[in-house]
This record gives C-alpha cells, structure tokens and sequence, in this order.
C-alpha cells in the first residue's frame, strides 16, 4: 500500500491528475490472495494469464525485469483498450471456493502417495524374489516377520526395519484417505435438507450409475463451478497446459496428465462444455470420415 502511494505522489508531484490506479502482474502463487486484497482497498488489478502474454520467439532472446515490466505494461495497455483477443486474465475464487476444493486435492495426492509407498514396498522385495506380498492387507505387518526369499532365508534386519517404516506410513495415509471421505460424507448428510449449492449438486451427480460420491465432488468443484471464461484454468486442472508459475518451457505443453478421475474421454461434453465447438478434441468420428486414413492413424 505504501509502494502504491508512493508512486502516486511521483505522478502528482510531475504534474499528473491520478484519477484510476490499475495493477497489473502474472497469475501465479500469490496472484489470488493479493486480488482479493487489492480487492478489498477498491483498486482495479488484472492478473494476467503467462502463456497467452505474446513474447519474442527468438532462441536466445534478452530478459530482464525491465523488459519484462515494459511487455507487462504494453499487455496491460491493450487489454484496457479492449483489444480482441490481447491477453486473457485469471477469474479470482473466493476463499469458500478455494477452502471447498482442498479435500479432493487433498485426497488425490494421497492416493498418490499410497500408491508410490506401495510401489516401493513392491520394489524392494522383489529384490529377494517376493511376489505375492500385499502391503494393503490388514496383518501386512505381521506376515512380515513370516516372509523367506527365493534362497528360502529370511529378511534382513535393515531390510525389515525398512519396511515397517513404510507400511507405518502406508497405514497413516490410508487413515487420513479414509478421514477424508468421513468427513465428506459427513458434511452431505448435514446439508441433505439444503435445495441449492455445492452439496446439492454433489448428491444430484452422485445419483448417475457409475460416478460416486468422489467424482461428483470433483466435477462440482473443479469444473462445473469454474467461470465460464476460465477455460484456462480447467485446461491447467486437466494437465493441458502448464499452471502459471512453471516455468515457461513447460507451459502450454502436455506438461503432467492430470485428468480429472474417470471423465478423462468424456463423452457427454458435460466436463468441458464451457469451450466452444469448434475448439474442441475431436474424440468421436463421424461414419463419413471412417476411412482406410483414418484406420491407418
């Protein structure tokens, strides 16, 4: 705030009549706390999205904090003339919005983490010729005291202290993975008499044979609640294009295949219906193009 009036006073003391401050920066991490902030104080900001800023495609172009601030200005400047197609700017959740989508994410990584703690599990003792080890049952932990190698010996000592340290963390996440659901459905059942709202929707999804409580809490809150004009960020959800503080070899690439549960085809359009027609992967094929070019790709 103090940088802000500062700059002001140099505009006045020049000679300048200050009648509209606008801010401008690229959406990154601390894009969005600080729009609600600037928010807050009536000041107008516009947080702009890295990949559609127009650069230089030189190999071995200049970059400094100067020129990048002049691109930034120029940018801003065009956006304000109401150029078509310029620059697109980041939609701004609200706290609720961002506090309602820390669950599913939550869970997702998680389930990551199980995954990649079972595959090391796996991995390490296949070293010694075991296959039909299970780390997620119940007395996982107490068959592997009973567990011999190929050479008919048992586990050494460093080896299962190993072991017991990963299945411990297996157990933790698996405990918070379940707490999760828990709650959710918990939160379901107190908002059960409620017409209107997320969890309305939540239950109304959940009712379609074949999405559960899950990927209906995921559709609501990750794509259906988007803004319409967002289509960047549900691009960035998906893993078709970069998130805003990669770096910028990684934007606009297939950077990481995130996709969204079981809706990664979707068939219906339900998930990405906010993009145009003419916009979108053709995923189906019409009898008229099933020809010899088509079976071939």
């Amino acid at each position: 705030m103090a940088l802000i009036h500062r700059w002001t006073d140099e505009a006045s003391r020049a000679g300048s009549s200050i009648t509209r401050v606008c801010l401008a920066y690229e959406a990154g991490r601390d894009g969005f706390w600080l729009a609600r902030w600037l928010r807050a104080h009536d000041f107008e900001n516009a947080r702009l999205h890295s990949a559609s800023v127009s650069v230089s495609r030189e190999h071995r172009r200049a970059k400094t904090d100067r020129l990048g601030t002049e691109l930034l200005k120029r940018t801003l400047l065009g956006w304000l003339r109401g150029e078509r197609g310029h620059c697109s700017m980041a939609a701004i959740p609200s706290t609720q919005e961002e506090d309602a989508r820390r669950p599913n994410r939550e869970r997702e990584k998680l389930v990551g983490d199980r995954t990649r703690i079972i595959n090391r599990i796996k991995a390490i003792l296949i070293r010694f010729g075991i296959r039909t080890y299970k780390p997620t049952l119940r007395k996982a932990e107490e068959r592997l005291e009973a567990l011999r190698t190929a050479e008919g010996v048992p586990l050494l000592e460093n080896t299962r202290a190993e072991l017991r340290r990963d299945l411990a963390r297996l157990r933790m996440v698996q405990e918070q993975i379940k707490g999760i659901e828990q709650q959710r459905l918990r939160d379901l059942e107190a908002a059960s008499s409620a017409k209107t709202g997320c969890h309305a929707r939540v239950r109304l999804i959940a009712r379609v044979v074949g999405i559960g409580v899950e990927t209906a809490d995921m559709l609501v809150h990750e794509i259906l609640s988007r803004n319409l004009r967002d289509r960047q960020a549900l691009a960035r959800y998906a893993g078709l294009t970069g998130s805003p503080d990669e770096p910028s070899a990684r934007k606009g690439a297939l950077s990481s295949w995130k996709c969204p549960g079981p809706t990664r085809h979707d068939p219906t359009g339900l998930a990405f219906s906010a993009v145009p027609e003419g916009e979108r992967a053709r995923s189906l094929v019409s009898g008229t193009d099933r020809g010899s070019a088509f079976k071939h790709a």
